[in-house]
């Protein structure tokens, strides 16, 4: 109970920290919120956004094939509850302290499917929300379509969106995450507590000093000087006189 009630306590006090904290402001996810909206104003600015859309769509598929994984795992966890008799066989040929019981053993199982329900919830919700957010973007007038006020009042709504999107995919990816912390429990209270704690401890580097963090955080990016151009090249860059 003392192993359940930690792990409870690391996945909710982080997701305090993160989403709700006056910390979450020196997150990696908050400076990746802030890069979104500022994706989000740079598109209003393109005539061709064929970049955007792509990349749009990579975000979608990322979050579809998450989904699909944690839909799969709920799946494993009923053929783990088929199984029960066997594995606990197995288990207790080999010594190996997986549960006492088959009511702990179901339990277990069962606690682990919950969680990769509440990813698979998280995920769907979060494609539909980048959905919406690539619907918007799309109605998001051209320049000199509409008045500069109403282009960047709808580029900002796809980037809330956006935003709130990353976040519930964020909260998904946390519960596959602690899954595998909670897959310490299969092997006994100590181990359970000690794979929380490690799994605790990964995520609070991630977010606040991991290598990820202070690249985006740095603010230095590459600055490629803009090639010559000879007489032949037109005011599109191409050497096409007819483009």
């Amino acid at each position: 109970m003392a192993a359940a009630a930690w792990f409870l306590f690391a996945w909710l006090g982080f997701n305090l920290l993160i989403d709700i904290s006056p910390l979450r402001k020196k997150t990696l996810s908050s400076a990746m919120d802030r890069y979104r909206l500022g994706w989000m104003e740079a598109m209003c600015s393109r005539e061709v956004r064929i970049m955007d859309t792509s990349i749009m769509a990579g975000l979608q598929q990322g979050t579809a094939f998450f989904a699909s994984t944690a839909l799969l795992a709920i799946g494993g966890g009923f053929a783990l509850l088929d199984a029960t008799e066997r594995i606990l066989q197995v288990a207790g040929d080999l010594s190996i302290p997986v549960a006492d019981s088959r009511a702990l053993w179901e339990i277990k199982v069962l606690g682990l499917m919950t969680i990769f329900a509440y990813g698979f919830f998280k995920f769907g919700w979060a494609y539909r929300l980048f959905n919406y957010s690539s619907i918007i973007m799309g109605a998001v007038p051209e320049p000199g379509k509409a008045s500069d006020e109403a282009i960047r009042t709808m580029a900002k709504q796809a980037g809330e969106l956006n935003v709130l999107a990353g976040r519930h995919f964020n909260r998904g990816q946390r519960a596959l995450f602690f899954a595998i912390a909670f897959l310490g429990w299969f092997a006994g209270p100590y181990v359970f507590a000690g794979t929380t704690f490690a799994v605790l401890l990964v995520l609070l580097r991630r977010q606040f000093a991991s290598r990820a963090r202070n690249a985006v955080l740095s603010g230095q990016y590459p600055v490629t000087a803009p090639a010559e151009r000879s007489g032949e090249y037109t005011a599109t860059g191409s050497s096409n006189p007819f483009t």
